[in-house]
């Protein structure tokens, strides 16, 4: 033991090597090995030399060594290996082992290196060694290579990296057994993994992981696949590596790894460190194919080796060698390497440019031509890799997926009818694992179905997984086996529900997040650490990138749309075009896909993929106008220059297909000989020749490549045929020869249509593998894409996408999920199905897509069969659950969905009360009879089970079943249940009691107080309609639903008002429906629920301004209103009475609806609910007044209306008079609270309601004034009642109030009250002007009298009453509402003008009281506005009186029986007497209207009258122009009407014919004409001052100047104007007739009056008017027809104020000469004045002279004459003739 460790010295290299070169000395053969045993031993002495030092020499590839004596001791070691004898090769692997693994060789290993050739030479030798063909030789070599490449002390480069694995390859393919054969593979795979690791992060030691045997079996060497092999071969591979994890590390070595490191940055290709973004700093990129020498060593070994792995993996790519299992094995190893790479690739792939042109050059080439193959195992390693292509580096290879998605996915996807069952599976699977990443899902459709250039991946993954589930269609052949099929639709559904999940999966991430980068795993932190597999969930390293990376762009829902809309209408645009061009081109034009010039419409055609290149030659060929431009366009767009005539051609006709029509070739040809020559002008010496030549090459082509054709052209025809073409010139027969080679050799190979290509590949190839066809395709699409720019990978985190996603998705998923679940029993696929409904359901509601939620609501709805449960199976009770889950987990989002749910559940509680066997919702909410009640059977599990059949219809129609959307099941069908459905029924509503308990059903419910406020409002009204459907059943009527809505509003209470008003605007509608149903026993039931959430509702208080109990209890309040039923009603205010008294604490704002109920039974037709409701109104205002005056001040004003409601009940008296005293009460209480107004509020109080009438006048009203105006109102609004009793308490009432408490009010809220109340209340006194009609009307009829509200219903009696409060009222409060006085006196004046019998006397003598109430207080101007009031009145009567005489203007009123004129009634309709008729009663009409009139004006005359003349103080200046103007229009309208004589003598024939007196006219005039005259002198008389300074004086004898000419003017006399030469003529007396004397007689005391007025006089102030009065008084006493009274007083005025002319005094004849201002004398005989006039007498000769000579004579009678003369200028003239008797 001693001597085998001295063996190699003290050094470490040397007890390394020692050992194991003296075992090659032993196992050496002495004569054959010599010179390696001399070699051995040479090495061992110089290690025994050695001292035990761990130096380290840079230049020496072992520790401790220099580089001679390194070289000399590893010679021997590669000798022994180059010798190939397996018994010196173990013990010198076993020491080159060691050395690696120890970390004793230190060197840097390349074919250019001069560092270590001695290390080179030993890897090479060991690599060469593997070649023995041993398996434990084989076994040391891995060993040993792996060793090396995984120190971290070397540095393995270039082809040396190659070398080792080839050699290992080698190993693999060789192998004599199998765990060789896993070894190599193992070893393989770890030392890619160790260079990528080291590439990746650009450094040696790193820390990789270890490969998994397991893993690597996946899916090849399955033959190989034992656990006892895996195990060994795994340990095989942790040994050795854990044999380099274990070397110890001193000082000396950590400082030879700083020096290898310094060593490699400083070299040829320095060692870039790796920024954040995982590139290379400055190093360069693999550009134009060359390779940048600016590249660390490492990631240069790590690029090598990958392209060395791709180009393995396509060394056998060809379908003749497809059965060399050897290269075949080469092949699939290589592509499971270029597996391991891609599964631990981190994200310098992505990001560094060099490796991901490496991944697009020869990666995806790799793949492209093993698609080829049809070897499982290969398609398998293709889909692995491709899996991780699109897990991590999608953002980098976009446009490359979109090429292979379809090759290798859809193609197999698509494939229904002969598909391979494996590769099929192997397909899915790899569907289902990228589906279940949901960030995958959402990027396909984002980059590729909303990208115009990119196909509709996602859409056609959906569609083929959807033909997949269907199955081939019926009748067509399939060389799948019918398991194979159910497989094949299993896997097809499970995919479609991984897709679905991943959707929402990702929106409730986006919602969650809420930001758009939501936060990712570190990628570069985490790529080492990943496990080499190939699921997504277990450390696959995502292509998250995209969302950070800078070439990719974020988009937004409105730009995706737009895209997705682009998309969709280009493709419909190409899908025409390739069915009809002209077609398609002008529906993209008409869209505004492409403009509409020939040049745009021809670079669509050409750059635009998708396009039939068949229909693009057609119409590139067509002889149409536009088509022809555009096929201009499209040749002018290609630029020949420079090119050949034959490469010409064929770069021309490389987009599209010839057309197969000559003429149409010939077009295209003949334009295309034109641009060539264009753009090569010395080519030919015309275009001519050009179009020939070409026509030529065409068809040369088809001639050389056509299999048809027998007789192949010859170059010499070719030659002949092209003749003289060149303008009569032949072209050069080396020309010529040339292009016959050219097509001869290369075929013109005309486009064909991709589409075409890939759906024969799809449905008729059977091989595995794609065609040759199909692959060249594809990669002239790879060039195509690489000439143009890197597509924008696009990232999206609006969940709005989904809404595209789910349009494009949701008809097949529906269509897959909805076909599964109808013809599947297998509980797998039907889970499955429910659970992608459960998904699509929670995507679509979230996203707000209703058509879409509810199409999957309803299919799973209709799934469950509980229509008709006979029919269930499990998969049914499984839907019942899925729906049970939806509303508990998607609740919130499900809106107009929850009616189905509902509806389910409802079914499902009604098979479960079957089952129970209790009884129907239907016996108790129908009228019972025990008759029948009796005869009814109890229905239930126990007599279907002893009886095998029923009778009941209604349990028949539940057996039977019914469809899915009928609310009720029909019992029309007549045929009994047979015993088989009655089994099947049983046990179904077992298995459903079992698995669906009351407690799921109930959960559902407790859960709403878990939704948000939209949910649980649309969760209120959904179960609200199917409650309305379950009580409207006609035949089983249920309360499931009710019941259920109650526990709702108990669970949801405690939410916010503004939610819970919500939903009781739902559920308030819900109860007045219910409420108004014609079946009483639902109606009392909802009533009792509705109460039952009222009293907990009124449990919780009510803070002050809410509305919210008032909303809660107005369905009471509709209902009572409302219901045809007594019962409802009395049940309504039974309840509300009860919750009231009970509560009364926290009733707030739900007095009003109970007010508003018991206004509602107030007017009811049954007495007992109006006493039942005015009991309990009683109590509440008696026992609770403060409750209702503490809340909104409209409370009172609802209470008050209620009240008054009362007064109007019909049934007894008491009630009403009862209701007004607690009006009075509630005044009284109102007054003792505080609510009085005295103090003025500066906020305007709320409104009063209708009752309050007309506030216009309440201004800044005070906030307690809202307490008093609704009460005042209502009981001023209670004096129009028509029961006497009820208006006379009524005012009594009020004015009490107003008297008791008026002194707590302030003068603001007086005002208020007479304006908004006490004057309101007299509106029906005040007369308003009555529209009379027009003149030209023919038969005016007089107005019916006012119905309604409008119609005064007071009497005499109530009107005294109310004058009287009013008058007092206003008289006790005069200082403070004395701004009222103008609408009293309107007020009173009105009562005076009222045609009510009585209530003018009750005007006047209220209008006297007030004045005599007032007295002094009143102020002049106040004096004024009763004067004021009394005028206007007066006059506002006129108009209106005026325009009605003229009605009369129309009527003929004869005499007898005289017709009337026919002219006026030319009506043929009416006859005569109906004319007449009419007439009569218009004038009747008019003779009323006229009295009525009369006695106003004389009323208001005496009113005015009485006052000035009781209040003499009141006469101030303006107060007398007031009275003036009174008396003045009433005494001018007076007299106008009595001249009206026409008008008179019809009214007067009327009267006779009615047997009606005649309106007093002449009295009414007399009457005025006397108050003026009276109203003139008590002026003059009492205000002597006023009366100078008004001029009364002269009003006066205005006055009396008026009276006496209308006297005159009555007796037919007066003043004659003076004519031109008149002639003296004898007037002779004629007597008076009966009505003139009458009249005369009656104007008799007014004509005295006016002359006592003038004897009144002094002398001075009757000459002062003597001018004026002395001609009527001449006529006066010219009048014999005057009366005594007139006569008398005419004396008393001669002898007061004439004096006698003694000069002119005959004796006989008295001359009275008025000498100032007057030019008459009067002569009177002395003595002799005769009253009477006397007969006229004969004129004798003397008078006829005297009348000649004098016309100014008068003769009137014999006893006495008057001679007048007429005085000139200077005085009488003339002689003076006096005649006497």
């Amino acid at each position: 033991m001693s001597a085998s460790q001295a063996l190699g010295g003290q050094s470490r290299c040397g007890r390394a090597i020692g050992p194991s070169l003296d075992k090659i000395i032993k196992n050496a053969a002495w004569r054959k090995h010599s010179a390696i045993v001399a070699a051995c031993k040479s090495a061992l002495d110089k290690l025994e030399t050695l001292p035990a030092s761990d130096s380290t020499d840079p230049s020496s590839p072992l520790l401790g060594l220099c580089p001679a004596d390194a070289n000399l001791v590893l010679h021997p070691l590669v000798l022994a290996l180059e010798a190939a004898y397996s018994k010196i090769a173990e013990p010198a692997l076993e020491c080159a082992f060691r050395l690696f693994s120890l970390n004793l060789v230190y060197a840097e290993i390349a074919d250019s290196s001069d560092q270590s050739p001695a290390i080179l030479k030993l890897i090479q030798a060991v690599c060469k060694s593997g070649g023995i063909g041993e398996e434990v030789i084989e076994l040391a070599v891995l060993r040993v290579l792996l060793s090396a490449v995984r120190s971290p002390c070397v540095l393995i480069r270039g082809e040396c990296l190659v070398h080792i694995v080839k050699t290992c390859y080698n190993i693999y393919l060789g192998g004599q057994n199998g765990i060789s054969q896993i070894c190599a593979k193992s070893v393989l795979a770890q030392i890619v993994l160790i260079v990528f690791t080291r590439a990746e992060a650009d450094s040696i030691d790193v820390r990789f992981k270890t490969v998994s045997v397991a893993e690597l079996l996946e899916f090849t060497d399955k033959n190989l696949n034992e656990a006892s092999s895996i195990h060994v071969c795994q340990n095989f591979v942790n040994e050795v590596l854990d044999a380099n994890d274990g070397a110890a590390k001193n000082k000396n070595l950590e400082l030879s790894l700083a020096s290898l490191a310094a060593q490699l940055q400083n070299g040829d290709a320095p060692l870039q460190k790796v920024d954040e973004k995982g590139e290379a700093g400055d190093g360069d990129s693999k550009v134009g194919g060359k390779l940048v020498s600016d590249t660390s060593k490492i990631r240069e070994d790590g690029f090598l080796l990958f392209k060395n792995l791709c180009k393995l993996s396509m060394k056998f790519s060809s379908r003749d060698q497809s059965d060399d299992q050897i290269l075949l094995r080469g092949k699939i190893v290589s592509l499971e390497l270029l597996k391991v790479i891609m599964d631990n690739a981190s994200p310098i792939w992505r990001n560094n440019e060099r490796f991901l042109s490496a991944m697009k050059q020869f990666l995806c080439l790799s793949l492209l031509k093993n698609s080829a193959l049809s070897v499982m195992a290969i398609f398998q390693l293709q889909c692995s890799i491709f899996m991780n292509l699109l897990t991590r580096f999608r953002s980098g290879l976009k446009a490359e997926i979109g090429i292979f998605f379809p090759m290798l996915v859809l193609r197999i996807l698509e494939n229904i009818l002969q598909p391979s069952f494996l590769q099929k599976m192997t397909v899915l699977n790899l569907l289902d694992k990228f589906s279940q990443d949901s960030q995958i899902i959402i990027d396909i459709f984002v980059n590729y179905d909303c990208d115009v250039d990119a196909p509709n991946i996602f859409e056609r993954i959906v569609n083929g997984l959807l033909k997949t589930a269907m199955g081939p269609p019926s009748g067509s052949a399939t060389t799948l086996s019918p398991a194979q099929d159910a497989t094949l639709r299993h896997e097809s559904v499970k995919c479609l529900v991984s897709i679905t999940k991943s959707m929402g999966s990702w929106m409730d991430q986006q919602l969650i997040v809420g930001v758009s980068n939501p936060p990712r795993g570190s990628e570069s932190d985490s790529g080492t650490e990943n496990h080499l597999t190939l699921n997504g969930e277990d450390g696959t390293l995502e292509d998250m990138d995209i969302h950070n990376n800078g070439s990719a762009e974020s988009y937004d829902a409105v730009t995706l749309e737009q895209c997705r809309a682009f998309k969709i209408k280009l493709q419909k645009g190409i899908i025409l075009f390739n069915r009809k061009p002209s077609m398609g081109i002008d529906f993209l034009i008409s869209v505004k896909k492409i403009r509409g010039s020939p040049e745009d419409v021809a670079a669509f055609l050409k750059t635009t993929s998708g396009l039939s290149e068949t229909m693009i030659g057609d119409y590139l060929g067509d002889r149409e106008d536009f088509p022809l431009k555009v096929m201009h366009a499209y040749v002018d767009s290609f630029d020949f220059k420079g090119m050949d005539f034959g490469e010409a051609i064929r770069f021309f006709l490389r987009g599209f297909r010839l057309p197969g029509e000559a003429q149409k070739i010939d077009r295209i040809m003949e334009k295309f000989a034109e641009r060539y020559c264009k753009c090569n002008p010395n080519s030919f010496t015309s275009a001519d020749t050009a179009y020939v030549l070409a026509y030529s090459v065409i068809m040369l082509n088809t001639d050389a490549h056509n299999s048809m054709v027998k007789d192949k052209m010859s170059k010499a025809d070719f030659i002949r045929n092209n003749r003289w073409i060149d303008d009569r010139k032949d072209l050069s027969e080396e020309f010529l020869s040339t292009l016959y080679d050219q097509i001869v050799k290369n075929e013109i190979k005309m486009s064909s249509d991709s589409a075409a290509l890939e759906s024969k590949q799809t449905n008729s190839e059977k091989a595995l593998g794609a065609s040759g066809l199909l692959i060249r395709h594809i990669q002239e699409q790879f060039k195509a894409k690489s000439g143009k720019s890197e597509s924008i990978y696009h990232s999206v985190t609006d969940v709005a996408i989904l809404r595209f996603m789910v349009e494009v998705c949701w008809g097949p998923m529906l269509a897959t999920f909805s076909m599964t679940l109808d013809q599947s029993d297998d509980r797998l696929a039907t889970a499955q199905c429910l659970q992608g409904f459960r998904f699509a359901i929670h995507v679509t509601a979230v996203m707000g897509m209703q058509t879409q939620r509810d199409a999957f609501m309803t299919s799973l709805g209709k799934f469950t069969y509980l229509h008709c449960a006979a029919d269930m199976k499990q998969k049914n009770v499984d839907a019942v659950k899925a729906i049970i889950s939806i509303a508990i987990e998607d609740g919130n989002h499900l809106q107009e969905a929850w009616e189905h749910i509902l509806t389910c559940l409802s079914r499902i509680e009604h098979l479960q009360l079957l089952g129970e066997g209790a009884p129907t919702d239907a016996s108790f909410l129908t009228s019972s009879n025990p008759e029948t009640e009796e005869k009814i059977p109890k229905v239930g599990l126990s007599s279907l089970k002893k009886r095998g059949t029923i009778q009941n219809p209604a349990m028949m129609a539940v057996v039977r079943g019914g469809s899915y959307d009928s609310t009720t099941v029909g019992i029309n069908a007549s045929s009994l249940v047979t015993p088989e459905q009655i089994k099947n029924f049983i046990s179904n509503l077992n298995l459903l009691d079992r698995q669906i308990g009351n407690f799921e059903l109930n959960h559902v419910f407790a859960h709403s107080q878990m939704l948000n406020s939209e949910a649980i409002v649309a969760f209120v009204r959904a179960l609200c309609k199917v409650s309305m459907s379950e009580l409207q059943s006609p035949t089983d009527p249920r309360v499931f639903s009710l019941t259920k809505l109650v526990e709702i509003a108990h669970y949801n209470m405690n939410r916010i008002r503004l939610v819970w008003s919500r939903i009781w605007n739902v559920l308030s509608d819900f109860f007045v429906s219910v409420g108004l149903s014609e079946n009483l026993s639902v109606a009392i039931f909802v009533m009792d629920s509705l109460s039952q959430l009222a009293m907990k509702i009124l449990e919780r208080e009510e803070l002050a301004n809410y509305n919210f109990q008032n909303e809660f209890l107005r369905p009471f309040a509709i209902i009572v209103q409302k219901s045809p039923s007594a019962e409802i009603r009395e049940l309504i205010v039974r309840c509300i009475s009860q919750m009231v008294l009970s509560r009364v604490n926290n009733v707030k704002s739900g007095w009003k609806s109970v007010f508003l109920v018991f206004t509602a039974a107030a007017a009811d037709e049954r007495k007992n609910i109006v006493l039942l409701a005015f009991e309990t109104m009683e109590k509440i205002v008696r026992e609770y007044f403060p409750y209702i005056t503490e809340t909104e001040i409209t409370t009172f004003t609802d209470c008050v209306k209620c009240l008054l409601a009362f007064t109007t009940s019909r049934f007894n008296s008491d009630v009403s008079l009862n209701a007004i005293a607690f009006l009075r009460f509630c005044a009284v209480k109102l007054a003792e609270d505080g609510f009085i107004s005295n103090e003025k509020s500066k906020d305007e109080g709320p409104g009063a309601g209708e009752v309050a009438g007309d506030r216009q006048g309440l201004g800044e009203k005070e906030e307690n004034a809202s307490y008093w105006i609704p009460l005042l109102a209502g009981l001023a609004k209670l004096t129009s009642d028509s029961r006497s009793t009820i208006r006379k308490s009524s005012l009594e009432v009020l004015f009490n109030i107003l008297k008791d408490h008026g002194p707590l009010f302030s003068s603001q809220f007086w005002n208020a009250i007479y304006i908004s109340v006490i004057l309101p209340m007299f509106n029906y006194i005040t007369p308003k002007p009555e529209k009379i009609q027009n003149d030209e009307e023919e038969s005016p009829m007089p107005p019916a009298r006012s119905s309604g509200v409008e119609e005064n219903l007071w009497d005499s009696e109530t009107y005294a009453v109310a004058a009287q409060g009013l008058v007092d009222l206003f008289v006790t409060f005069f200082d403070v509402v004395r701004s009222q006085l103008r609408g009293i006196v309107v007020v009173l004046t009105g009562f005076i003008s009222n045609p009510v019998q009585g209530t003018a006397s009750t005007g006047v003598t209220a209008m006297v009281r007030l004045a005599d109430g007032l007295g002094r207080r009143l102020s002049d101007d106040e004096w004024r506005q009763i004067f004021a009031g009394l005028k206007e009145t007066a006059e506002s009567t006129v108009p209106g009186f005026v325009k009605l005489l003229g009605t009369m203007n129309n009527i003929n009123l004869a005499h007898g029986s005289q017709m009337y004129d026919a002219e006026v009634y030319s009506d043929p309709g009416m006859s005569n007497d109906d004319i007449e008729e009419a007439s009569l009663q218009t004038a009747g009409y008019v003779i009323s209207r006229m009295k009525s009139h009369i006695s106003v004006q004389l009323l208001i005359q005496q009113v005015v009258t009485d006052l000035y003349t009781s209040h003499p103080r009141s006469m101030s200046e303006g107060n007398a122009s007031v009275i003036l103007a009174l008396f003045s229009s009433i005494a001018s309208h007076a007299h106008w009407l009595n001249s009206e004589k026409p008008l008179l003598r019809k009214l007067q024939r009327a009267c006779s014919v009615l047997e009606l007196t005649d309106p007093p006219t002449l009295h009414f005039e007399n009457v005025s004409r006397q108050n003026y005259l009276n109203f003139l002198k008590f002026i003059i008389r009492s205000a002597p001052a006023l009366s100078q300074d008004m001029d009364i004086e002269s009003q006066l004898v205005g006055l009396c100047v008026e009276v006496l000419k209308t006297y005159l003017g009555c007796m037919g006399t007066g003043l004659p104007k003076p004519a031109p030469a008149p002639q003296p003529s004898l007037h002779r007396i004629l007597p008076l007739g009966a009505a003139v004397k009458e009249e005369v007689a009656a104007r008799t005391p007014l004509v005295v009056s006016a002359l006592k007025i003038a004897t009144s006089f002094e002398r001075e102030r009757f000459r002062k008017h003597v001018r004026r009065l002395f001609p009527l008084l001449v006529d006066l006493l010219r009048s014999e027809h005057s009366s005594r009274e007139v006569q008398l007083i005419l004396t008393d005025i001669l002898q007061s104020y004439g004096e006698p002319n003694e000069n002119e005094y005959d004796g006989s004849i008295c001359i009275v000469r008025f000498k100032e201002n007057c030019s008459f004398d009067l002569h009177v005989p002395l003595g002799r004045y005769s009253h009477h006039p006397q007969p006229a007498h004969k004129m004798s000769k003397a008078d006829e002279e005297e009348k000649k000579e004098n016309p100014g004579v008068a003769i009137l009678n014999p006893s006495f004459c008057i001679v007048i003369s007429e005085l000139g200028p200077e005085g009488f003239t003339g002689q003076m003739l006096t005649l006497s008797s």
